[in-house]
């Protein structure tokens, strides 16, 4: 079966075949560190690290990089408003990203270049572009010259007169054409610069991405990603210098995920639903989040609400009792008459859910068929259960589903890893002891119940499950003694 994945350059699915055979090689523009990480940032990154880890499932060689660009206006005008380094602004929003992406379990590309540490590599390409005359100097800047690129706009399907329509140009503008983009810019007072042969002046945001590629991948990859607002004019502007300077395709295939909305509305902090990543894990598990974005196909929109966390909370928690109430299975006594066994479905839905992520890494259809999955062993444990007994193949079977779960879940999607605190030391050895409290408050409430159905005092067993299912706590009375969960 193989891989078909949709190409924004071509608009539709494309077989995959990359470069090298057994390796892939990956871009994806990162995070301008200005701020913190908010859930449209969260989605980009879960899509990649999604299929980076599907790529190297299917046994490729997946050489990541994504960027941090770590100089930019935003970031200077923060600088300046808390009379600090822009630098410092830089730092300290990387490390909060480094925090977010091990929070969310997303693994660390295996470049992480910063524009400040390529800056040498920026001027030389700004300058091959001069040289070949792509590009043009005036007054310390320097400028692309976008209609010696004739191909210019295939990757976002406009025409140079679509873009004239909309373009404007100041009096005070340098540049020959209102179309032409900065590579460099010249430097203003108080603002980081570095010297050049056009003088001292920082990049232009288009041109960064292009130069780490050239340095780290060479000057053609198998797949450039971003979010869906990147087209244009990012990576347009991206292929226009690449492909001057290089004369050969830039990326085979272009990957864009959609964008992000809050319950039906565009995410600004004007309008008071700009939701952090910090914010989701101080309510939720990250894996929840996961578990959202990927019930989405990666190039739909994706609408964020709290009420859809909580729906999500639930299938993720269907997922882990699956998974978990194993345990429940193997207390049972062996029963051979049982006559149920989930081979024959487990080899179904491995099939179905390899042929849904290699169509364009559709991870709703892949979830769809795991959960038809949990719907099956529900099936057999419930039966189990009612009549008290398991073959040990029905019960072998149970054991295959639920590590094919867990290991498609953790080896694909990310889900149910180990995670590391998320708060400090002191606060977790204080929940803990109140954990365990409460649990043996429970287990007494259980025994009290257990007591209470023995001596027919039904009405006091039902008060109790009562009051433990207002808490949270469901009860589960089975053939090897009472079960209780929390949901």
């Amino acid at each position: 079966m193989s891989l078909k994945i949709y190409n924004t350059l071509t608009g539709k699915k494309e077989d995959f075949a990359p470069i090298k055979p057994g390796e892939v090689k990956i871009y994806t523009c990162g995070v301008t560190t200005y701020d913190y990480n908010h859930v449209g940032h969260g989605r980009s990154l879960i899509v990649f690290d999604m299929i980076r880890r599907y790529l190297r499932y299917l046994g490729y060689n997946v050489i990541f990089v994504r960027n941090f660009t770590d100089v930019d206006d935003k970031i200077i005008n923060r600088a300046k408003n808390e009379c600090l380094p822009f630098n410092v602004i830089s730092d300290r929003y990387i490390k909060e990203y480094f925090d977010d992406a091990e929070k969310f379990r997303i693994e660390p590309a295996d470049i992480e270049p910063r524009v400040t540490t390529h800056i040498p590599d920026i001027i030389d390409f700004i300058q091959k572009l001069i040289d070949k005359g792509y590009a043009y100097e005036v007054d310390g800047d320097v400028y692309f010259s976008v209609r010696k690129y004739k191909d210019y706009g295939k990757l976002s399907k406009r025409s140079i007169d679509e873009l004239l329509i909309g373009a404007r140009i100041e009096a005070s503008e340098k540049k020959k054409d209102p179309l032409d983009f900065a590579l460099w810019k010249a430097s203003k007072a108080g603002e980081p610069a570095w010297d050049s042969p056009w003088g001292k002046g920082r990049p232009g945001w288009h041109t960064e991405c292009c130069a780490m590629i050239f340095k780290h991948l060479g000057e053609t990859i198998d797949i450039h990603g971003g979010g869906l607002d990147l087209i244009f004019p990012h990576h347009e502007n991206e292929i226009a210098q690449a492909e001057s300077l290089s004369e050969k395709p830039f990326a085979r295939y272009w990957v864009h995920n959609g964008l992000v909305t809050v319950n039906g509305q565009k995410m600004s902090k004007s309008l008071g639903n700009y939701i952090t990543l910090k914010e989701i894990y101080a309510k939720y598990n990250p894996d929840i989040l996961r578990l959202l974005v990927l019930s989405v196909h990666y190039r739909s929109p994706l609408d964020f609400s709290w009420d859809k966390m909580e729906e999500t909370k639930k299938a993720y928690e269907r997922l882990k009792n699956a998974i978990d109430e194993y345990s429940i299975l193997e207390k049972l006594p062996i029963n051979n008459d049982f006559n149920i066994d989930l081979y024959q479905t487990i080899q179904k839905i491995q099939s179905q859910f390899y042929a849904a992520m290699s169509d364009d890494f559709n991870t709703p259809e892949a979830l769809a068929s795991i959960f038809t999955l949990v719907r099956e062993m529900n099936i057999l444990k419930d039966k189990a259960v009612k009549e008290g007994g398991i073959s040990k193949k029905a019960l072998a079977s149970y054991k295959e589903a639920a590590d094919t779960i867990h290991n498609l879940c953790r080896d694909i999607f990310g889900l149910f890893d180990s995670l590391k605190p998320c708060i400090k030391e002191e606060k977790i050895e204080i929940e803990q002891k109140e954990e365990k409290l409460d649990e043996e408050l429970i287990q007494t409430l259980i025994e009290v119940r257990e007591k209470a159905r023995k001596e027919k005092q039904y009405a006091i067993a039902d008060f109790i499950r009562d009051k433990l299912s207002e808490k949270g706590i469901i009860i589960e009375d089975t053939p090897v003694g009472t079960k209780w969960k929390k949901i």
